[in-house]
Formats: structure tokens, C-alpha cells, sequence
């Protein structure tokens, strides 16, 4: 019988000894390397990706071995361990976070807006973080001609309860690919009653007119579904929104849509129409939408004054309070079937216990003689032995960073070896921050 996942933490708790003082990060074990080329971090770069390995047993990872533990805070408590893997040693950072005190919460790091990027470090620094984790994969590069790269992650974002932005559709987000049954609308999420959870946000939405009715199908994100609409707002920032329409349903590297439109909507009225997808920042109050194929034929029907409604949710069975995109991995303890074998790399994950009253944060160095890194399969079989019930892969590769602030620091510092050599500028983290 499967312990719960919280007793078998706690049993490695136990096994792993007496608290010790909170460890700086190694030097890096090379310089700077360059991003990868699959763009934000799929974790992977050409030459793992062309070698096909077996499916992971998860007898080939070795349990973590914890090396320190540090309580940073009440129900925050950072250890670092290392393990074994077929490719090699491998180090890690993993911090657990005990959602049943009041004084702790979890929250998006951002760098400001959805389509700019920022290092881990920046962000935490910005809202007085204690620790965090990098986020989404996102879209760092771009193979359309003149098409700039939004720097936008691939999945929902959900920060204090307020929706900042929905899934571009399966096939034009980046990163490894989905295991069956999953969804870029797939998260990590918080949910009102203060339990950590694996689940998926669906867009819902409508935009209203007096002779229109018309479906919402995006929101603030980087790629819109073939024929439909999405809306954007201030919290999209200043970069062109022309990446929206390009790219299919099928495949990333489609062409871009000729069949455009875009609305300006100022606190409900329409003020500008035009077949032009522009840039720039969008003040409050204000609406752009933007339509493609048969949505921008439905959009150009509307005129200048008429009053038009935008509404949209994200449907989910529970209320949720913090959320980020990530594609699940582990599911009631178990590997999902279909992990991308491809690796091993730096990757971070995050997970919920059984109960959800447990948040977990983990990232593991690669790409050097200290560290191998991991599969996805393989850190879908770590998570689980690290006491993890249902767990998600976030953003790998250079990407993967860790940051964290002992009690008495004004800020907080890399833990890990980023494989760039430097932290990379991403689209999100997941910070967790502490009431005094």
C-alpha cells in the first residue's frame, strides 16, 4: 500500500539529520553557454534530442540523500540533496512548503508584464521573495520573418485570484512534448483553501455586441487557435501582439494569418478597427482584440461607438489564488506514461502531497561532471521518492534556477548552478513569501 506523501517526507526528514547552516551555491563548473535552441527551454539541445533512451524505471534514480537542511521560515524548509541516475551524479534543491500556516503564501514571480522576461533573482528581489523557482516554458524564439519574440509563457497565469492570461493552443507551445492527456492548459495551482494542486484552466469567455456573439478564445498569450479571437489588456505589456496569428493548430512554424483584424475597446466602446495588429502599451481600462480567419471577419463588423461586452474565467472546479503552467509528470505517485525519454538536462518541477497541504519546489542541476541532470521520466521518479504526489515539469535547460534568503540576508542569491553559467531572463517564477 502507497504511503501518503506526506509521511513518507517526513520519514526522509527523519533520515536525513540535523538542521545546518543554509549553503551557498558551488562556482559554476564552466562559463556561460548559449540558450538553448528550441527557445525557452525545452531542456533539451540537438544532441540529446536526437538520442531516443529508453523509458525511465524508477529504480535507476536513487532516492534523494540530503545533504542540508535548512529551516528558513516557519513551514519553509530548504534542503539540498544529491542522487544517482543512469548518466551520472546528479545535485538538487528541493524546498518544502507547509501551506497550513497562515503566515505562508505562494505567488507569481513577474517580471512586470506577461510578455517580458526577467532572471528569478530579479523578480524575488522585486517582491521581497524568500525563495523561488523559475516557471513556464515560453517563447524566447521565434522562426517567423519579422515576428518579434514576445518573451510570453506557453501556459495560464493566475496571480491573487485574478487571470492574467490563458494556454496558447498544444502545438505552438515549447518544451518537451505533452505526455498523453495532458494540456498546455495543465498547472500548478493554489487554490482558495490553501491546498497546492495539479489542474487545468480552461478559458471561457465571450465578446458581446448588439448583432454579435462571438466566442473568446485567448487571453494576454502568444498564439491564438486558428479562426478565433483573443483579447489583451494592460497587463500584456508593449510588445507587438502580430505573434497572436501566426503559427496553426497543428504546427508552430505555420505561416502567420493575412486574414487579420484587431479592436480597440475603451471601457466598452469601440474606438478603432482596423485589419493591423500593432504594438504598444495598453493603458487600464482599454481592450485590444485580436481576430484571425473567421473571428476577424466578425470582429471588422463592428464600428466605432457601439458598445461592446468582453467577459471570460477560467472554468475549474475550485477557486484558484496562484497558478502556472507546467505539464504533469506524476500523478497520484505514479510516472505518467509517455515521458519524453530524451536527456538527461537541468530540470525544476514542482509538486503537490496528497492532501495539497504541501507545496514542493524542485530543481536539479546538468550539464557538467557534478551534476548529469535528468529525463523528464527520471525526475517524474525523483519527485515521487522525494515524497511528491501529483507533480508537474516546469521550464529546464538554462532555464532551471533556484533562489532562496536565509533569515538574516536583505535578498536573495542563486542556489544552483545555472547551466548558462549566468541565470537566464524567463517569463515566471513561483515565488513564496512569509508575513513576519
Amino acid at each position: 500500500m502507497r504511503l501518503p506523501a506526506v509521511r513518507r517526507f517526513a520519514a526522509a526528514l527523519a533520515a536525513a539529520g540535523s538542521v545546518v547552516a543554509l549553503c551557498a551555491a558551488p562556482a559554476s563548473a564552466g562559463g556561460p553557454r548559449p540558450p538553448d535552441v528550441d527557445g525557452a527551454g525545452s531542456g533539451e539541445r540537438p544532441d540529446a534530442r536526437s538520442a531516443t533512451l529508453a523509458p525511465a524505471d524508477p529504480g535507476a534514480v536513487d532516492p534523494p540523500r540530503y545533504t542540508s537542511t535548512t529551516r528558513l521560515a516557519p513551514g519553509v524548509v530548504f534542503r539540498t540533496f544529491e542522487t544517482s541516475s543512469p548518466a551520472g551524479p546528479v545535485l538538487g534543491d528541493l524546498l518544502d512548503v507547509d501551506l497550513r500556516d497562515p503566515r505562508v503564501r505562494v505567488g507569481l514571480l513577474s517580471p512586470g508584464a506577461v510578455a517580458a522576461r526577467g532572471t528569478v533573482s530579479q523578480m524575488a528581489n522585486a517582491r521581497q521573495a524568500l525563495a523561488g523557482v523559475n516557471g513556464d516554458f515560453f517563447n524566447i524564439s521565434e522562426t517567423h520573418p519579422g515576428v518579434t519574440p514576445t518573451g510570453s509563457a506557453s501556459g495560464p497565469e493566475i496571480e491573487e485570484g485574478r487571470a492574467l492570461k490563458a494556454a496558447v493552443p498544444d502545438k505552438q507551445r515549447f518544451g518537451p512534448g505533452l505526455p498523453p492527456g495532458t494540456s498546455a492548459e495543465d498547472v500548478i495551482a493554489v487554490t482558495d483553501d490553501h491546498r497546492a494542486r495539479v489542474t487545468r484552466l480552461h478559458l471561457v469567455g465571450t465578446v458581446r455586441a448588439r448583432h454579435l456573439d462571438l466566442p473568446l478564445r485567448g487571453l494576454n498569450q502568444y498564439a491564438l487557435p486558428q479562426g478565433s479571437a483573443g483579447a489583451f489588456t494592460s497587463e500584456w505589456g508593449t510588445v507587438s501582439r502580430l505573434r497572436a496569428v501566426c503559427g496553426s493548430d497543428a504546427r508552430r512554424d505555420d505561416p502567420c494569418d493575412t486574414d487579420t483584424a484587431e479592436v480597440t475597446l475603451e471601457r466598452g466602446v469601440v474606438t478603432k478597427v482596423t485589419d493591423s495588429i500593432g504594438e504598444g502599451a495598453i493603458p487600464p481600462g482599454t481592450t485590444v482584440l485580436v481576430g484571425r480567419g473567421a473571428a476577424a471577419d466578425t470582429l471588422r463588423t463592428l464600428t466605432p461607438g457601439e458598445r461592446v461586452g468582453v467577459r471570460y474565467r477560467f472554468a475549474s472546479a475550485k477557486r484558484v489564488s496562484f497558478a502556472v503552467g507546467g505539464f504533469p509528470i506524476l500523478r497520484d505517485g505514479e510516472p505518467l506514461a509517455g515521458l519524453d525519454p530524451k536527456g538527461p538536462a537541468p530540470r525544476t518541477a514542482a509538486g503537490a502531497s496528497r492532501d495539497g497541504r504541501h507545496l514542493y519546489l524542485m530543481v536539479v542541476d546538468g550539464r557538467s561532471q557534478r551534476s548529469a541532470g535528468l529525463t523528464v521520466a527520471e525526475l517524474a521518479a525523483l519527485l515521487d521518492k522525494a515524497g511528491v504526489d501529483d507533480g508537474v515539469n516546469l521550464d529546464g535547460g538554462g532555464s532551471s534556477t533556484f533562489v532562496a534568503r536565509g533569515s538574516e540576508e536583505p535578498a536573495v542569491t542563486v542556489r544552483n548552478v545555472p547551466s548558462d553559467g549566468v541565470e537566464r531572463a524567463v517569463a515566471n517564477g513561483i515565488g513564496v513569501f512569509v508575513r513576519p
